[in-house]
């Protein structure tokens, strides 16, 4: 990760970073500077450094909050969502930003209902099992919030979706990230950004001009073959009246 001015720092622990690439607004939150931030997040951006500095990250699914105006990398995978404290406080800030605003044309214009005062006992939530049990980083605190769950008496429900080949689909990412920046690499521009190892993301526009159109297609249709299942899970979910995280 590259800094403007110097290292985004973990309010925690000050020698070390705040992950990216919404961590100013993970450890602005975490330190008490703000009552909240807003984080953008292609692919964790949000997540990773909330759980770095211990804030609440909310990722909404695609399409829930407003993009305009911000910095695009991915237009079929951006997101915008809040960084808090808490998850009431996340909750209170999606409940102002969500929906259409006549601008971005890809928003759905869906309700949130959101019920502090539900009672979690009995509740069921639904949960990827197979991901969260191959966790390598982090286990602790997922095993943990799991019984924090359960002593309020939660009810997991484990649950799986098909094997697909996900992490492939980064060429999706790649080829969208090197249209975004297409007049920066073309200027040669790129060249004046600081990192350039292998996998930094100048290097990154320049070599999604190599990615095949058949590829990329062919990873579309496997998302597509993603949502289907999710959607599957979702309905599910419905019928068995449980949540799903």
């Amino acid at each position: 990760m590259v800094w403007y001015g110097g290292m985004t720092r973990n309010p925690w622990n000050y020698k070390e970073g705040s992950s990216g690439s919404s961590a100013g607004s993970a450890s602005a939150t975490s330190a008490g500077l703000v009552a909240f931030a807003i984080g953008t997040e292609t692919w964790g951006s949000i997540v990773s450094p909330s759980s770095v500095c211990g804030t609440t990250g909310l990722r909404p699914t695609y399409g829930r909050v407003s993009r305009t105006g911000a910095m695009a990398l991915a237009w079929s995978m951006d997101k915008i969502g809040p960084i808090c404290r808490t998850v009431e406080d996340c909750a209170l800030v999606f409940n102002a930003i969500y929906g259409p605003d006549g601008k971005d044309q890809t928003l759905y214009d869906f309700p949130f209902n959101y019920n502090p005062k539900i009672s979690l006992n009995g509740l069921k939530i639904g949960y990827l099992k197979n991901d969260f049990d191959s966790v390598k980083t982090n286990r602790e605190n997922n095993d943990s919030s799991f019984a924090v769950l359960r002593r309020l008496g939660v009810k997991l429900i484990p649950v799986t979706i098909p094997a697909l080949p996900i992490s492939d689909l980064s060429i999706i990412l790649s080829a969208e990230a090197g249209a975004a920046f297409d007049e920066l690499t073309r200027s040669g521009k790129d060249s004046l950004l600081v990192r350039q190892a292998k996998y930094a993301w100048p290097n990154v526009f320049r070599t999604a001009r190599f990615i095949p159109a058949v590829e990329y297609i062919q990873a579309n249709r496997v998302r597509y073959l993603a949502i289907q299942e999710m959607a599957k899970l979702m309905k599910r979910s419905r019928r068995d009246r449980c949540a799903a995280i």
